[in-house]
């Protein structure tokens, strides 16, 4: 039996949105991402280390049962994005971090009233120069991104860069 045009053009669809997904979540997708955040305020680039990924994904992976955005108060600095869509790719989680550096003010260190900053400072963060990060796909269908940064940053007081 030969599979009609609709059923070619269906696993046509379902190849390219596995690889779009799968293209957006490896080490370096989430190493672009952070890096080109960093550029743009003159700090330098991260790498990849494979001890934090397993952090980050060890951790990923507990979360992923009830798909809570807890931290998991460790040894590195954490940020967390949840999504309900299974779509959602770690550029994405990224790229809503990043985009919390609106909200920051350089001047005076601090984030617009009433606004989240804290994820886009970590991302920033001059001293984190070795990143682990790990995408789980929830029991809920959810998805959870866990980046891990090290050292960590987002010291009260101090300026990320």
């Amino acid at each position: 039996m030969r599979p009609t045009s609709s059923t070619l053009a269906f696993a046509l669809v379902l190849i390219v949105m596995a690889h779009k997904t799968h293209a957006q979540n490896n080490p370096q997708d989430f190493l672009n991402a952070h890096n080109a955040a960093r550029a743009k305020v003159g700090v330098g680039p991260m790498s990849w280390d494979n001890t934090v990924a397993a952090y980050a994904q060890n951790y990923a992976n507990q979360l992923a049962g009830n798909c809570q955005l807890v931290h998991s108060g460790g040894p590195y600095g954490e940020n967390l994005f949840g999504g309900s869509a299974s779509t959602f790719t770690g550029v994405d989680a990224v790229n809503s971090w990043v985009s919390e550096g609106q909200y920051y003010n350089y001047a005076s260190n601090t984030c617009a009233a009433g606004k989240v900053c804290g994820h886009y400072t970590q991302v920033v963060w001059r001293n984190s120069v070795q990143l682990g990060c790990a995408r789980v796909v929830c029991n809920n269908g959810g998805v959870i991104v866990s980046c891990n940064y090290k050292p960590p940053g987002n010291y009260v007081g101090q300026k990320p860069y």
